[in-house]
């Protein structure tokens, strides 16, 4: 398979929770020289293999997996961070005469890779600890008030409940002593060196998108997802509000650890937060589609056959 421009070629594998990307990722990876790089800001964790529905073994043994397993459960992993290592794989897997294979769901990492971020400061432990400590005494609303008062257009755009943005800009603040509304009016580098195909997995019929939601959830929580998360707080010094246990299933299954949620409310509120995030996902999928863009019924039963034919299409 050769290139049809003189930039290395990439192939971007996008769609919502659900969609069958992973079984797509593994058909290309048998009919072309492809390794995977896994777009996802979950599977960077190690430890959570249920609930992020990583890869088994065998699977990894077979074709080649990045991106994975990177990090533990109480540190944190940036958009920014995943740009950086992204480019150096995928200049690792064109030097080996294969093509970067990306397939997720996390869409600001495959914005921030092709589009660039602004330069905003690495997440400082210490400094996340000390407004976790100040929020739970005086609440993510009182929070967000201080970021009024320190940063009024970033805290104009973020929901007061929203504890993962609040604490991201009150870091920037603290660390630059700028606002990060200001922050992100720079420049951004935005080169990438590679010429992406785009393809996108769209469900022709919402309602069947989440059929298979609550069939993966239910599937979760019977493969250990309950067990998963007992072992990873008793491992590592964790709140809820850590970025990982904020991740979809995990967070419920804290609160039903902690007795706040029975087993039925599990379920349900674990599957409405991926129904939620699926939604999410197909909007940011709206907003990145391009003239360029290729999208696939997800649901379809030939889906595969579809895929394998327009790549071998614009390939010569």
């Amino acid at each position: 398979m050769q290139n049809l421009t003189r930039l290395p070629l990439a192939i971007f594998l996008m769609g919502p929770t659900a969609s069958g990307k992973s079984q797509i990722a593994l058909d290309i990876a048998k009919n072309f020289p492809v390794e995977i790089i896994s777009v996802d800001s979950a599977q960077v964790y190690r430890h959570m293999d249920v609930g992020t529905a990583k890869p088994d073994q065998a699977t990894l043994a077979k074709v080649p997996h990045h991106l994975i397993n990177l990090i533990d459960p109480d540190q944190y992993y940036s958009a920014a961070q995943f740009r950086n290592d992204t480019l150096n794989v995928m200049h690792a897997i064109t030097r080996r005469n294969k093509i970067p294979l990306l397939v997720g769901g996390t869409m600001l990492y495959f914005r921030a890779l092709t589009d660039g971020l602004s330069v905003l400061p690495s997440a400082d432990k210490h400094v996340r600890l000390t407004i976790e400590n100040s929020a739970k005494e005086l609440g993510w609303p009182a929070m967000h008030q201080q970021l009024a008062e320190l940063d009024q257009e970033s805290a104009a755009r973020i929901k007061p409940t929203d504890s993962q943005r609040i604490q991201r800009a009150l870091e920037v603040c603290y660390l630059t002593q700028q606002p990060m509304s200001e922050i992100l009016k720079t420049p951004r580098q935005t080169d990438f060196p590679y010429h992406a195909i785009n393809i996108a997995l769209i469900p022709s019929d919402r309602s069947q998108l989440h059929l298979r939601i609550a069939e993966r959830f239910e599937a979760m929580l019977n493969c250990g997802l309950i067990n998963e998360v007992q072992l990873i707080r008793k491992q590592f010094p964790l709140s809820i509000e850590s970025p990982s246990l904020r991740c979809v299933g995990y967070r419920q299954a804290c609160l039903y650890l902690d007795s706040k949620i029975n087993a039925s409310e599990l379920q349900a509120m674990g599957i409405a937060a991926t129904r939620q995030l699926a939604k999410r996902q197909l909007t940011w999928l709206r907003s990145m589609k391009t003239d360029k863009t290729k999208e696939f019924d997800c649901l379809a039963n030939d889906l595969p056959d579809q895929v394998r034919r327009f790549l071998h299409e614009i390939t010569i």
